[in-house]
């Protein structure tokens, strides 16, 4: 029975090609559509019945292909090779990496100041205070605040610039 729909299968190819490009919008992927349909149809060709519409039988045959399809993607997932997708806008990991670092070296720095630098770096610029309200909570004046934010921020610029 295979042969005897060979001819007429032939003859459709275009117009299926069509509708697959319509399914699925890929030329690839419709090439792909109609040739595993024509596989279907053929190993199941004792299931048309002649004097029946060949084409809409051909077309659901195509349209379940791509049913299955769809199916088996929301399943597996996208099955591409990522090295081939040039186009793709992704991270390399480093960047992430050389944060840490630079963060782990101005922990360095920070710890590495004088006790009263680092309560008035961590009040002002960690705890966002005014310069007042962190004299206010350190109990000394408001320029004694002002110069060991200042003397700290130097040596913090000194200490991670170097690096």
């Amino acid at each position: 029975m295979a042969t005897a729909i060979g001819q007429e299968l032939v003859a459709l190819l275009p117009r299926l090609r069509r509708f697959a490009l319509v399914l699925s919008r890929s030329q690839p992927l419709a090439d792909d559509l109609v040739q595993g349909a024509c596989e279907r149809a053929l190993a199941k060709a004792d299931s048309w019945t002649p004097g029946t519409r060949f084409d809409a039988w051909m077309f659901r045959i195509l349209r379940n292909h791509w049913i299955d399809h769809l199916r088996r993607l929301r399943t597996e997932g996208m099955m591409e090779d990522v090295e081939a997708q040039t186009h793709l806008i992704g991270d390399s990991g480093e960047d992430p990496i050389i944060s840490k670092i630079a963060l782990a070296e101005v922990q360095r720095a920070i710890d590495s100041l004088p006790q009263e630098q680092r309560e008035v770096l961590a009040l002002v610029c960690g705890e966002d205070l005014t310069y007042r309200e962190a004299a206010e909570v350190l109990n000394v004046p408001i320029g004694t605040v002002m110069s060991r934010l200042a003397r700290a921020r130097r040596r913090l610029v000194e200490m991670t610039a170097a690096a």
